[in-house]
């Protein structure tokens, strides 16, 4: 279970409280106003933005006092986190060894990542020979790869047309479902809610509420969702 135990983030200005908990295997959207927080929240649970208070726990262990590389998740952000210098296969390849020294049963490991995500045999393409559907793929190949037990989305799809969003929730699905990851999706499309998610995790007014029914939220959303769906 992942569990933000009265956790207050302060930047500036801003402020941004959580006392929830997430379900081993759930899959989540974060949704909410533009503003309210929705990065900052993912961004403390993966480490990059400090809490003021609180703690974050991973199976009742503290994993807020660990740096973002040591904490037991992936994060995939709306660039992808593609290097530009770098094939496809060394992107996908910084999963196992961020010094790319690859023994070769890991080469054959993202090799296989790069298959199950349709990527094989353009393994020596850069970032910049790639679709922006394939561009996607390889940074799911990564998270693949890594077999992370949590994998925060902060709308790596969000640029993509609605087929090819269509096919890359439906990857995602398909990997939590190999992995038994939790899910934590940013979005502000309720389709994608609908496809990907059971639950729904408003950010609004500086709170971030637990997860509620994702069907159940929508049919019936409280003022701040209603306001912002429109």
């Amino acid at each position: 279970m992942l569990r933000l135990e009265k956790t207050d983030i302060t930047l500036g200005s801003f402020r941004l409280q959580a006392d929830l908990s997430i379900a081993d295997g759930a899959r989540v959207a974060v949704m909410g106003p533009s503003g309210a927080g929705k990065s900052t929240l993912i961004g403390a649970v993966a480490g990059f933005v400090p809490l003021r208070s609180g703690q974050v726990l991973w199976d009742e262990t503290r994993i807020d006092t660990l740096a973002p590389a040591k904490r037991p998740l992936s994060i995939l952000f709306q660039d992808n986190n593609l290097l530009p210098h770098l094939s496809v296969f060394d992107n996908v390849a910084l999963g196992v060894d961020p010094n790319l020294r690859l023994k070769p049963d890991q080469r054959a490991a993202v090799m296989q990542a790069l298959a199950e995500t349709g990527l094989d045999g353009l393994e020596a393409r850069k970032p910049g020979q790639l679709s922006g559907g394939q561009i996607s793929r390889a940074g799911l190949a990564r998270v693949l790869l890594r077999a992370r037990p949590v994998i925060l989305l902060d709308e790596p799809f969000a640029a993509l047309g609605p087929a090819l969003k269509r096919q890359m929730l439906d990857l995602v699905a398909r990997i939590a479902d190999e992995t038994g990851a939790t899910v934590l999706m940013i979005t502000h499309d309720p389709g994608d809610a609908r496809r990907l998610c059971d639950e729904i995790l408003l950010v609004a007014d500086g709170v971030a509420h637990p997860p509620a029914p994702t069907e159940a939220l929508l049919a019936d959303p409280p003022p701040a969702l209603k306001a912002y769906l429109g």
